[in-house]
């Protein structure tokens, strides 16, 4: 008998990814709802009933996999940035710090309000700062979306995240030292991890098409992935910020004029792969206990959060270039948080650092977009006229 359990435990996790994968197929092809909405879901149901049957999991050994998920991600998505865009309509870059920056101030007053310690007010706000990249590239590519609202969606969370992270690693770097107050030290840590984790992906970005072009190779795909999961794995030796490192490797890497062909959207099937096991990953984390006991917060979050968002980019819309109801549908596509939410907090916890009275409205506002944000961002793709794959829900 204990040797069948042992054997239902090992074969769980694969059994998790098959079953999601084919609810997330079926759903949409029923539905025309993302599938990585019921990857979520899926994942959620999954990981609450492992809870039940086996007791508390650990999630550690799953977790380099979903960085590297989440690193090809941003990859792509620092791909897809045109600085000379940015250059030529700092607007853009006006929006996104004060799209993210209001998010933090509303998110912190409304968590102060609602009673919550100032620390946790912090982690809440500077998490509500960001768009998570796997959540809208994934239904960018699902979608065949392209035009002004998903342009400029993706340059807003690319920003947005680079903003999270600092004033993230800022209130963690607060938290290891409030015992000396030294918020100097704090914030010179912070920035001390985002220059290197910058750094490392600049490089990276630099000798992998230097590399390419020696080799003369045509199908980049391979030569990408290993390098995203060097780089991965390195930030999680070093413990820098793996979203910025990623971020700028893909950067640096378009910038160097490496074509990304084809085939590497999503990474082909090794990232459709990978996209399952990291949304599946992030909802298994999620328990309904904590998200019962915050969900009050978590939604009160989740509203505060949208209406900033939507408010600040149709508020600049016409001095961006575009029309108020375009802003608005870019600052709706935004939508997705969960995924960085969950990676971010437990590579914290790999420095020894535990935010337990903050996880029950993390784990609520969380849980709440790993639904519904991909709905949300697909919606407003939709209403853009920019989902070229969309079949009406």
């Amino acid at each position: 008998m204990n040797e069948l359990i042992s054997a239902a435990a090992q074969l769980a996790w694969p059994l998790a990814l098959v079953v999601s994968w084919m609810a997330g197929e079926l759903a949409h092809r029923w539905t025309g709802v993302p599938r990585i909405s019921i990857y979520g879901l899926a994942g959620f149901l999954a990981g609450n009933l492992a809870l039940e049957v086996q007791g508390p999991i650990d999630h550690s050994p799953y977790l380099l996999f979903a960085s590297l998920a989440f690193g090809l991600v941003l990859f792509e998505l620092g791909y897809r940035i045109n600085l000379r865009w940015l250059r030529a309509n700092p607007w853009i870059l006006a929006t996104s710090l004060l799209e993210s920056g209001l998010s933090f101030i509303a998110v912190y007053l409304a968590s102060t309000w609602f009673g919550a310690p100032p620390i946790s007010c912090g982690l809440l706000g500077a998490l509500a700062m960001a768009t998570s990249p796997a959540g809208l590239v994934r239904v960018l590519n699902e979608q065949g979306a392209g035009g002004q609202v998903s342009e400029r969606a993706m340059h807003l969370a690319a920003l947005n995240c680079v903003a999270a992270v600092f004033v993230f690693n800022l209130i963690v770097g607060v938290k290891v030292f409030q015992t000396s107050g030294d918020l100097l030290h704090a914030a010179g840590s912070s920035l001390l991890v985002l220059a290197v984790s910058g750094l490392l992906g600049a490089i990276a970005g630099t000798l992998v098409p230097l590399w390419l072009r020696s080799v003369g190779g045509k199908d980049a795909t391979l030569t990408f992935a290993l390098a995203v999961l060097l780089v991965v794995a390195a930030t999680h030796v070093l413990k820098l910020s793996p979203v910025l490192a990623a971020l700028c490797f893909g950067l640096a890497a378009r910038h160097r004029r490496s074509a990304l062909g084809v085939t590497q959207r999503n990474f082909g099937a090794l990232g459709d792969i990978l996209s399952v096991l990291l949304f599946v990953f992030a909802a298994s984390t999620l328990t309904w206990q904590n998200a019962k006991e915050g969900m009050v917060l978590g939604l009160l979050v989740v509203l505060v959060r949208m209406v900033v968002k939507v408010g600040v980019c149709a508020a600049l819309a016409r001095p961006s270039g575009i029309s108020v109801r375009k802003g608005a549908l870019s600052g709706l596509a935004l939508a997705p948080v969960a995924v960085f939410t969950v990676l971010m907090i437990e590579q914290t916890r790999r420095l020894g650092v535990e935010f337990n009275y903050s996880l029950a409205p993390l784990t609520a506002m969380a849980l709440v977009l790993q639904v519904v944000g991909p709905i949300i961002t697909q919606r407003a793709l939709v209403w853009a006229n920019e989902a070229h794959q969309h079949k009406e829900v």
